[in-house]
């Protein structure tokens, strides 16, 4: 999709490389929906000469479309789409060696702590955990084998907010590469590589593919190089999605913009409502002003996302309770989808970091805020509240 006029974003707004880069109308139908391409393998002209496609692992249209739509939005000339997020991670980080050593953000997800912590470092790659938010601890972490700084920002789930170009300076003056999650953001309202970073991951099930439908992860880079050994060990390690998944991620990254001004929108409301109730603690968020990471966000970020954390006064059984007693928030785990979701983090998604340096307080709640109407979200939320 190189020559693709539609995926230049000097030329075409955000929302219409979402609906139109990386994808061209059927040239049978004139169909304007990228078919779903289920072919495993592909006609050749002779041996070894073929029209881009010879077996679905290495490369498929569906996914290509994809990865060009993915790659245009996060402004990259790179993108490389997997199985899942956690997928994609595993592939970037199996471009380490042995000896090699990783500075983790201390606020991360608790599947990339347990991925590093777990199945990477048993095999000679160490890791270091440090707060991203103060240069001085990620200097202090730097070593002169370091080969990765990975950021979270915002992070899962405390929301801190790292200050990108400034932990792209440090990284780089280390020699490492900064790789940035930017599952929360999203690239509608974060574009990491224009912050310096080399490398952006996304979990796909979240917010790109949004309708909870969808399992899929996204690495998108500028570094030819990096984009070379990565699509090698794609191919070669196989972790990619179906077409029809790659279809769904496509579909859900169409309406990703107007999504993710609802979310927003839906957000700050619930962010009123925290702040003003009594049994709320500590409300967690990058929209207010009193948050350690305001100012950054409002750099580097177009909206302050639609994910709230906060922490209830009466701790963690009260925390348990308050997730089982509301209705249009479900209880599940996940997030960035249409519908609201509730969790308890340190029973849940972060189970995993119990213990460790990334650990979270056992008295905080997750809400990913979805598109409901507000006041439904606002009533449910207090009634639930109201009865702790």
């Amino acid at each position: 999709m190189a020559d693709d006029v539609f995926a230049d974003p000097n030329a075409f707004g955000f929302e219409t490389r979402a609906i139109r880069a990386g994808q061209t109308h059927d040239a049978t139908s004139g169909a304007v929906v990228t078919p779903i391409s289920l072919a495993t393998t592909f006609v050749q002209e002779e041996p070894g000469v073929h029209r881009g496609y010879e077996y679905s692992r290495t490369n498929n249209p569906t996914r290509a479309a994809l990865q060009a739509c993915l790659a245009s939005l996060e402004g990259a000339g790179h993108g490389l789409a997997f199985a899942s997020g956690m997928a994609a991670e595993d592939t970037l980080l199996r471009t380490l060696s042995p000896g090699d050593h990783i500075v983790l953000g201390n606020d991360a997800y608790g599947g990339t702590y347990r991925l590093i912590s777990a199945i990477v470092a048993p095999s000679g790659i160490d890791w270091t955990a440090a707060d991203l938010t103060d240069a001085d601890s990620l200097r202090a972490a730097m070593r002169p084998e370091t080969k990765i700084v990975w950021a979270e920002t915002p992070t899962n789930p405390l929301l801190t907010v790292v200050d990108l170009a400034q932990v792209a300076e440090i990284a780089h003056a280390g020699g490492a590469k900064l790789v940035v999650d930017n599952t929360f953001a999203t690239p509608y309202l974060q574009q990491p590589l224009s912050q310096g970073a080399d490398v952006v991951v996304h979990s796909t099930t979240k917010y790109c593919g949004g309708h909870s439908d969808v399992v899929g992860g996204f690495v998108a880079t500028n570094d030819q190089a990096l984009a070379e050994r990565l699509t090698y060990l794609q191919n070669a390690i196989g972790a990619v999605g179906s077409p029809f998944d790659n279809y769904l991620t496509l579909r859900g990254l169409k309406t990703l913009g107007v999504r993710m001004d609802r979310h927003c929108q839906n957000a700050r409301a619930v962010v009123e409502l925290l702040l003003s109730h009594d049994k709320v603690g500590t409300v967690l968020y990058p929209g207010l002003p009193s948050h350690p990471g305001h100012e950054a966000a409002v750099r580097q970020m177009k909206d302050f996302g639609g994910m709230v954390s906060f922490r209830v006064v009466a701790g963690r059984d009260a925390a348990m309770r308050l997730t089982a007693a509301t209705q249009v928030f479900s209880l599940a785990e996940s997030l960035g989808a249409v519908e609201s979701l509730i969790e308890h983090p340190g029973v849940m998604t972060h189970a995993s970091a119990a213990g460790s340096p990334l650990e979270v307080p056992d008295d905080l709640v997750r809400l990913s805020v979805g598109i409901e109407s507000t006041q439904d979200l606002l009533d449910d939320l207090s009634q639930a509240l109201d009865q702790l």
